[in-house]
């Protein structure tokens, strides 16, 4: 049985907050049946995950942790710290989360992978393959987004218990003008990129 695992990222863009990656793999043949059957009973799209809907993906996750449970699936997601971003900024970042994730999956040189965009994994995973937009083409890479979307969202929302002025459980770390305008009045905080915002570090 071959494992078919799908990778992206979430968060590449926010001005706060942590960047996230996804690993989904899928341990069962004809996984794509088992999708068809959950789009039609629940009446749920599979896409990019910033083209869905908050609820419809939370109902996927849902999905997703059933699955886990029932050995039919794996996933795992890793956050990339601000100030690691900073650090080594969002492309070393991503690859370092994407690294891990594949760890976390146990992913085997000898597995079929699906990245998004221009994510790569490591060279010694032979069956790799990038897929421009695969987040609306291959479905174990929506998945990975879905993934990396939610844990993101969900951690944004924790952090906003702890930072409340900023409002990230409403914006998720995005630089919306009501988050800019949070920054001028209460100051960077420890959780902001400040390698996005050079223009208001002093």
């Amino acid at each position: 049985m071959k494992t078919i695992i799908g990778i992206d990222e979430a968060g590449r863009g926010p001005i706060a907050g942590p960047v996230a990656v996804g690993a989904f793999a899928f341990k069962i043949k004809n996984y794509e049946l088992i999708i068809k059957n959950v789009k039609d009973k629940y009446k749920l799209p599979l896409r990019d995950s910033k083209k869905l809907s908050a609820k419809q993906r939370e109902e996927w996750f849902a999905i997703i942790n059933k699955w886990q449970k029932a050995g039919k699936c794996d996933y795992a997601v890793t956050l990339v710290s601000a100030s690691d971003v900073d650090k080594i900024g969002i492309s070393k970042a991503i690859q370092s989360g994407l690294n891990k994730s594949l760890e976390k999956v146990k992913a085997k040189n000898t597995h079929q992978i699906f990245l998004d965009g221009g994510l790569k994994a490591p060279k010694e995973f032979k069956n790799q393959k990038t897929v421009i937009k695969g987040d609306e083409k291959i479905p174990v890479i929506s998945l990975a987004s879905i993934c990396a979307k939610v844990v993101r969202d969900a951690h944004m929302t924790r952090l906003n218990n702890k930072y409340p002025f900023y409002s990230f459980n409403t914006h998720k770390g995005y630089g919306t003008k009501a988050h800019y305008k949070a920054i001028e009045k209460y100051g960077i905080s420890k959780i902001h990129r400040k390698t996005f915002l050079k223009t208001l570090v002093k």
